[in-house]
């Protein structure tokens, strides 16, 4: 069975004004998504800051969302590392805390090579019994994990079940897939590609939008399940603008910013995130109002 299927919510981690991690109001964002008909929590993922958290920190903040979500939905611990010793101690204790599954992040910054991947996540999952979904994003990492690599892994290590793929290159996400015969588990890692990663054959997404829409997103997944393809593709195209401005700077700089324009009280980001620019706020706020948030 898969780990997930629909709308994962990469969701953020809400910060007291003095920065550290608001508990109280990461346990309403949670009930909220759950509310809105998100499939999945992804925690401490890069849109939950997990880059500049301790590792006590990243522990705790999976432990209390497990808590909070009380298994209505599974919990997605983001346990990766450019160290492999450390991703996999990050791993075993969101194994022990309680996580459903695990997104592991392509190692960063070393530029592994593909046997290099390998040796990584082979490492990682062999030291857990929880489910893996790996996590292709070169843009951030400067590592691209190739579709033969992915396939290998998913071939040869029993618990690596999935891939967000985040590449946005659509050909190479295919041959993901077809070199798994269309049984990885794969959830598109782009908002503004859902739908045609579903078309595709992808199960869903871990998303950056279902933190400030999360029905939408929901719907978006479950009309296309449906055969509800147009309701699909207008939930996708309303989107887009919306989307786009999220990304205006970079995440999770312009969610954070929307979840305080709603009165969600996020809170500000840690260093070397900074406040949003002016300009881009506007235009979030603008984009924000067209689609009916504000």
């Amino acid at each position: 069975m898969a780990v997930f299927k629909g709308a994962g919510v990469a969701i953020v981690t809400p910060m007291k004004e003095n920065l550290d991690v608001n508990y109280d109001k990461l346990e309403e964002l949670v009930n909220e998504q759950i509310a809105g008909g998100t499939d999945a929590i992804v925690i401490v993922g890069t849109t939950g800051e997990s880059s500049t958290m301790t590792e006590a920190e990243h522990i705790e903040v999976i432990r209390a969302c497990v808590e909070f979500t009380k298994h209505r939905v599974p919990v997605i611990a983001g346990t990766g590392s450019n160290c492999t010793r450390t991703a996999v101690y990050l791993s075993q204790e969101a194994q022990r805390v309680g996580a459903d599954a695990l997104l592991v992040v392509t190692p960063y910054y070393n530029k592994a090579t593909q046997n290099g991947l390998i040796s990584h996540f082979t490492q990682i999952a062999q030291s857990v019994k929880t489910p893996v979904i790996m996590y292709n994003i070169p843009g951030r990492t400067g590592c691209n994990m190739q579709p033969e690599t992915v396939a290998h892994l998913f071939n040869h290590v029993e618990n690596i079940v999935g891939l967000k793929e985040a590449t946005g290159n659509m050909a190479q996400a295919y041959k993901t897939l077809d070199l798994t015969d269309g049984k990885l588990e794969m959830y598109s890692g782009e908002d503004g590609l859902i739908l045609p990663m579903l078309a595709i054959g992808a199960l869903g997404v871990i998303s950056v939008w279902s933190n400030i829409a999360p029905a939408d997103v929901h719907s978006l997944c479950q009309s296309f399940f449906d055969g509800d393809i147009e309701t699909a593709r207008s939930i996708q195209r309303k989107g887009l603008p919306l989307i786009d401005a999220l990304f205006s700077e970079v995440n999770p700089i312009p969610v954070k910013k929307a979840l305080n324009l709603m009165g969600k009280d996020a809170g500000s980001l840690r260093s070397p995130l900074t406040e949003m620019e002016e300009a881009s706020a506007q235009k979030l706020a603008a984009a924000m109002k067209a689609y009916g948030l504000l």
